[in-house]
């Protein structure tokens, strides 16, 4: 047996407050653009499967319950007794939790009562930004206000993130650098007259200054790769090489041997398993073991991906447990490997990765995150963690 010691979710975001119909449920299980093929449901994908196999226990019901069964269930516990249970059943210690986004979510202090672990907040770029522009008449003022917020920010987060830039890899593809004045000032110009309030920033050359300004925090920053091959980003991840910040690069599956080689030739990259693996299910193993092939272990982070659901935050940490424990079992079992070192890896990527990441370091004279180190069960918490 693998001996996994408590995990750190380097990225996940809060959970919904609300109770569920079976259709809202279904649509927060993947990320889709439209409903399921007819006669078919969400729950016939990998992940449906794997709720099924993992959640059900957790709520008191034998694994593989109907999805109508479940859902009974789950209204018949109620949302928040339903949450505490799947989290605190999750294994999960400490959360790094994305802030920021719609919805009504909880934020980093619930979500570490409800799964009686630590949190701390990984705070998203481009809704700082809108919430800047709301409060701001002029591009100057806007400009200014918004390096006093990433500043503010940066004093209580143990990260930056962001999405837009990553997720369109041609915005720092083209121009890695940092814009000049003249540039941001434009651009800003451009986004505040035809900007709505709530519209988020997809400027850019704003978005390469909210990352570049994340970057001069000395703060991890954690780039949401999606579903693009992440090659284009190699620029960036040069321009920023020798600067002290961390980027940590989230998702990228099915290009996620292309983030491991990233992490293998960059000594301030990570790779994020993320939500692939949930979303994988029976066939995580061996995507974990092809992270595995090419980056090395230290390099490597959990996070669950969670959003919206507790479940995916807790079939993210299940599903994680047993394909780390199959891919080290196994090559333990054919002689590769002693069952000592596979404990040692198995704790550097449970959560000694996510420590080693946040520990990067200052390139911008900013403030450094300590690790969220796992702490025994019991200890809750919002706010940063202890230096």
């Amino acid at each position: 047996m693998i001996e996994t010691p408590p995990l750190v979710d380097q990225y996940c975001h809060g959970v919904l407050r609300t109770e569920l119909g079976l259709g809202t449920f279904e649509a927060e299980l993947i990320r889709s653009a439209g409903p399921p093929a007819a006669g078919t449901t969400f729950f016939d994908t990998q992940t449906g499967f794997a709720v099924r196999r993992w959640c059900p226990p957790l709520l008191g019901l034998e694994p593989y319950a109907t999805p109508a069964r479940y859902l009974a269930r789950r209204r018949e516990l109620g949302a928040a007794e339903s949450a505490r249970r799947l989290l605190r059943g999750s294994g999960v210690a400490a959360y790094v939790v994305g802030t920021g986004v719609a919805g009504d979510l909880t934020g980093p202090k619930e979500l570490a009562l409800a799964g009686d672990a630590e949190a701390f907040e990984a705070v998203r770029l481009e809704p700082l930004a809108a919430q800047v522009a709301d409060t701001s008449g002029t591009v100057a003022a806007f400009l200014a206000n918004l390096a006093g917020a990433v500043h503010h920010a940066a004093t209580g987060a143990v990260a930056f993130t962001c999405g837009a830039a990553a997720g369109h890899p041609a915005v720092l593809a083209g121009a890695p650098e940092p814009p000049g004045p003249g540039e941001v000032r434009g651009a800003a110009g451009r986004w505040l007259e035809r900007r709505t309030r709530g519209g988020a920033v997809r400027d850019p050359v704003l978005l390469r200054h909210l990352v570049w300004s994340a970057v001069a925090s000395g703060l991890p920053l954690q780039l949401h790769a999606g579903a693009a091959d992440p090659a284009p980003l190699t620029g960036f991840v040069r321009a920023t090489a020798g600067l002290g910040t961390r980027l940590v690069l989230l998702g990228g599956y099915p290009y996620h041997r292309q983030t491991a080689q990233l992490a293998a030739a960059f000594p301030h990259v990570y790779a994020d398993a993320g939500a692939a693996l949930g979303q994988t299910g029976a066939r995580a193993a061996a995507v974990l073991a092809e992270l595995l092939e090419v980056a090395p272990f230290g390099k490597v982070l959990f996070s669950s991906g969670g959003r919206h659901l507790p479940e995916l935050h807790a079939v993210g940490a299940l599903v994680f447990r047993e394909a780390l424990g199959r891919v080290l079992g196994g090559w333990v079992a054919d002689g590769s490997w002693s069952w000592t070192d596979a404990g040692r890896v198995a704790a550097m990527v449970a959560g000694g990765g996510g420590g080693r990441a946040a520990r990067g370091g200052g390139g911008g004279g900013g403030p450094r995150a300590p690790p969220p180190a796992p702490k025994p069960r019991g200890a809750g918490g919002g706010g940063r963690p202890p230096p």
